[in-house]
This record gives structure tokens, C-alpha cells and sequence, in this order.
């Protein structure tokens, strides 16, 4: 499933890159033969992961700092293109689960730093990413946003919505973008990641028992799913959302009556 891309030398530039979903995406791209760089807020937690990836064989820098940050984002951009020459994937997976609560006490200020996060910062980076190599030479872009997306739940509805305009987004760019890069999106149940900690963290066996597939999922789950959206093998597959949630929306055909588990953790925990 490597790209031809990846074989010339390809270069990856993936958010929130520090730990989780960002870093499986990294490591998975690194095997794949992609050159990266990765930006994370935290930079000890970046320097890390960046050492840990050179460690491996990786070629990889970092780029302190958050993508909410317009001038950030494009120092990340401007890095690609001066440490290795162009930039042919964009994997925008930084995200925030805030404000979480009701959206009747939802403060307005957070409510517009969220959609910061989680839907400008991809479309500034997606032109970034086309003015500086895409739009000439083409490219793969592909945004981690929810299964939550498609419906409502407990105390997420900053972030599902946020997420529903970034899924979108997505097709709104696939169709814009197209033939030259290809705008895909990919959409987690569940993972593993310290973002969804106050979910998982003393509640695994309820909650996978909730699940078709029986687990909770990993960030290599996703990982896997971003790397054949970017590869050969989905050359002609753009605008679409792949679904990687072991399960959760065919949860009734499994024969599973309890209530959903993940909406009562939700409800139980004060998220953040």
C-alpha cells in the first residue's frame, strides 16, 4: 500500500503529532517510507516524539506549537518545504473536545476557539499546503474527525458539531481540489488516546461489551485507515469517510439492548 509518492521521497506533515492518533498516523507514515514533520502543542512531548521516530529510522522534524495559531501553521508548511523540498500529505488530526457540557451553557468564547481547532485550521492548512506544493504537484489530504459526527450525544455537542462541519469540509474540498489532491476524511469511534481518557480510563469491559467488534479502539486502528486513504490502492477515492468505529453504528443489528455505553460515560463524567 505504499504510495508512489512515498517511494520519490514523499513528505507527510501531520498534527497533533505528539502522542496518540497523531503519532500512530506518524510512525505509520514512517514505515510507508514518508519524510515528516509533526506539530504538537506540547514541544517537550514533540521533541519526543520526533526522537523516538529518528530512533526508528524515520526522517522527521517537529514544529512547536498549535494549529490554532495562523502563524504557526504556516511556519509548519514553510519548515516542509525548506527541510525537504515539497509537501504531498496533510493529515490535520489535532483537535480539541472543548467546551464540554450543554450546549445551553456553553461559553461563546470557547465555542469559537473550538471551531478554531477543529475545522479553520484544517482549511488554512489544506491551502496552505496547496499554494506551496499541492497545487502544482499534487496530493493527498486527510482529516480525523468523529463517528460522532452523524448524531448527537451527552455533553459533546461543541465537539460534534465542530466535527460535522469538518466532515463538510471535506467533501466541500474533495470537490474542489479535485483531480490534483485528493480531500478524504476518517472517522474514530472510540480510541484509546489521552483526549478520550475520562471515557475508557476504569471502564473498558462495559464499554467494549458495548461494541460489536468487542474492544475499544487503538490509535494503529486509525493509523491504518489514514495510510490506505493516502496510498495507491485508494487512487480513486476522494470525498469520502471512512468509518472506523468497531462497530458502533450497527450496534442494534448486533443484538446489543443495553444502553450505549459511551453516551453513559458521557453523561457520568465532567469531560476535559
Amino acid at each position: 500500500m505504499i504510495s508512489a509518492q512515498a517511494r520519490d521521497g514523499a513528505v507527510a506533515l501531520v498534527t497533533g503529532a505528539s502522542r496518540g492518533i497523531g503519532l500512530a498516523v506518524a510512525r505509520s507514515l514512517a514505515e510507508s517510507g514518508h519524510r515528516l514533520v509533526l506539530t504538537g502543542r506540547e514541544p517537550d512531548a514533540l521533541e519526543a516524539a520526533v526522537a523516538g521516530l529518528r530512533a526508528d529510522g524515520a526522517q522527521a522534524v517537529g514544529c512547536a506549537g498549535g494549529v490554532a495559531d495562523s502563524g504557526r501553521a504556516k511556519a509548519c508548511v514553510a519548515l516542509a518545504i525548506q527541510e525537504f523540498g515539497r509537501l504531498d500529505v496533510l493529515v490535520n488530526n489535532a483537535a480539541t473536545n472543548a467546551p464540554y457540557g450543554p450546549l445551553m451553557d456553553v461559553d461563546l468564547t470557547r465555542w469559537r476557539a473550538a471551531f478554531t481547532v477543529n475545522v479553520e485550521a484544517a482549511l488554512r492548512l489544506t491551502q496552505l499546503a496547496w499554494r506551496a506544493w499541492m497545487g502544482e504537484h499534487g496530493g493527498a489530504v486527510v482529516n480525523i474527525c468523529t463517528e460522532g459526527a452523524s448524531h448527537v450525544g451527552p455533553n459533546v455537542g461543541a465537539y460534534g458539531t465542530s466535527k460535522a462541519a469538518l466532515l463538510h469540509l471535506t467533501a466541500q474540498l474533495a470537490g474542489e481540489l479535485a483531480p490534483l489532491v485528493r480531500v478524504n476524511s476518517v472517522s474514530p469511534g472510540l480510541v484509546r488516546t489521552e483526549m478520550a481518557r475520562f471515557v475508557w480510563d476504569g471502564a473498558e469491559e462495559q464499554l467494549a461489551a458495548s461494541l460489536p467488534l468487542g474492544r475499544i479502539g487503538e490509535p494503529e486502528d486509525v493509523a491504518r485507515a489514514v495510510a490506505w486513504l493516502i496510498s495507491d490502492a485508494a487512487a480513486w477515492v476522494t470525498g469520502a469517510d471512512l468509518l472506523v468505529d468497531g462497530g458502533t453504528r450497527v450496534r442494534a443489528a448486533a443484538g446489543t439492548t443495553s444502553p450505549y455505553a459511551v453516551h453513559e460515560r458521557l453523561r457520568a463524567t465532567g469531560g476535559e
